[in-house]
């Protein structure tokens, strides 16, 4: 890799971090919880909010900068964000820091979407694996570096912080971005498929909220039931147009493929089992192991550090081994680290009893996180890699947006039935993590059983 190369990465880089280090705010549930008077249950719009808006548009986004430029959607992005970070600051009710996490995921979007193609255009394609290792551990290092920045910042300024702190890196990464070549355009510019966008979007955004409406079936059953109408109107028109029209967002000829739409499914199941340490550990840190929040930021960023070190690990074995078993492997591994953090109890365990399944978590979950989409770059044709990088992304947080509703409504249904507050949590916590470490576990034993059977 040249100079130039090696600049362009690194910026890439610097501006994409903007999205991982959306890990600072879980640690600051707490705080804003506190700040505004909630319930514990009402933080999940923190994320759904932001999550759901990125998910939606983002194939769209991604197919915007297969057809004009990657570089000219990732700046936009960039720039928007920066706008964004900075309305945290002042923003005076829940209801509007709901509104600017709408719009930080619309900045997210245009970010996400063109980054993986960015940096695997960096590299020849008999290199894809080392490609995607490096953006899963740049992506890694921001996840990382956010629990450790968001403690520091919350004690001091308060929940505010760790929106706007992000918004000089989106700045500095727009500017030095500004005057550097951007991928050369194909002589023949396909259409935008605006409808199939808007289909999509829709169907996705309804199909979340559908399943958030789980949690309060008694109180709306004709807003869930219009959500999932909605949802399925909307992505069986997708569908239908998509085989209809001429330059579709994303050829849907590729999961009539067993195993490629069974690892998709495998993305989602692992990212929403997995989102269980940032949306509950948060609360077990704070109010049972007697931590500083820099000290519990500093715990939680344990999964990242691993995800960061697995992520080169994983090219390594991808050039050896299939992916699908690396895949495997890694969800497995991921299940019996959430196993393990479902042994944590009343008083506060030991060090190696807080980090090491945190460690196992991360690590398997960089492991998967870089063999699945190496399967989706491989499948999908090098000329539409902003969407394939895109569908890496969105699987993943359709898990986590998913989780957000599952795991919180696992998680008080358990706790509803103790009496006792401090041990109603105790068992919803070891519940909930015990559930998840096995669906995790029993995934990646799935995707080993369909690679040998396929072999």
């Amino acid at each position: 890799m040249g100079a130039r190369d090696a600049l362009r990465l690194g910026l890439i880089g610097l501006g994409a971090s903007v999205v991982p280090l959306d890990t600072a705010v879980n640690i600051a549930f707490p705080d804003i919880t506190g700040s505004f008077g909630l319930p514990l249950a009402m933080i999940q719009w923190v994320v759904i909010c932001y999550v759901l808006t990125y998910a939606s548009l983002m194939l769209a986004f991604g197919r915007v900068g297969d057809i004009f430029s990657h570089a000219l959607v990732f700046r936009a992005g960039l720039a928007w964000s920066v706008v964004a970070f900075l309305l945290f600051a002042a923003a005076p009710s829940y209801g509007w820091l709901l509104f600017f996490r709408f719009l930080q995921g619309i900045g997210a979007g245009l970010v996400i979407s063109c980054a993986p193609a960015l940096v695997t255009g960096l590299f020849p394609e008999e290199r894809r694996s080392q490609a995607v290792g490096l953006f899963n551990m740049m992506f890694a290092i921001g996840s990382l570096s956010g629990p450790l920045i968001g403690g520091a910042l919350v004690s001091v300024w308060g929940w505010p912080a760790v929106f706007w702190f992000r918004a000089p890196i989106a700045l500095v990464a727009v500017l030095l971005l500004e005057g550097l070549p951007a991928a050369p355009r194909p002589r023949a510019r396909e259409p935008l498929d605006i409808l199939g966008a808007l289909l999509l979007a829709t169907g996705l955004a309804t199909l979340l909220l559908a399943v958030n409406r789980l949690q309060q079936l008694g109180q709306g059953l004709f807003l869930a039931l219009a959500l999932i109408a909605t949802a399925l109107a909307s992505l069986v028109g997708f569908a239908r147009w998509e085989g209809y029209v001429s330059a579709p967002i994303v050829n849907l000829g590729v999961f009539r493929s067993g195993s490629f739409s069974l690892i998709n499914l495998a993305s989602m199941v692992v990212y929403l089992t997995g989102f269980s340490v940032m949306l509950l550990a948060p609360y077990y840190l704070v109010r049972f192991t007697g931590l500083s929040l820099p000290i519990a930021g500093a715990v939680l960023a344990a999964s990242p550090t691993a995800m960061m070190l697995a992520s080169p690990l994983a090219a390594v074995l991808i050039a050896r081994l299939p992916a699908d078993r690396v895949a495997a492997c890694g969800a497995v591994l991921a299940g019996l680290g959430l196993l393990s953090i479902g042994g944590w109890g009343g008083a506060a365990p030991s060090w190696p009893a807080l980090v090491l399944p945190l460690l196992l978590n991360g690590f398997g979950t960089g492991l998967f996180q870089v063999s699945y989409m190496d399967v989706v770059m491989r499948t999908l044709p090098p000329e539409h890699r902003g969407v394939a990088g895109s569908l890496a992304i969105l699987t993943r947080t359709i898990g986590v947006v998913s989780g957000a509703t599952v795991l919180t409504l696992i998680f008080h249904t358990v706790e509803a039935g103790a009496g006792d507050a401090t041990a109603g949590f105790l068992t919803a916590f070891r519940t909930t993590f015990l559930a998840a470490g096995a669906v995790s576990a029993a995934v990646g034993i799935a995707i080993a059983m369909a690679v040998r059977i396929r072999s």
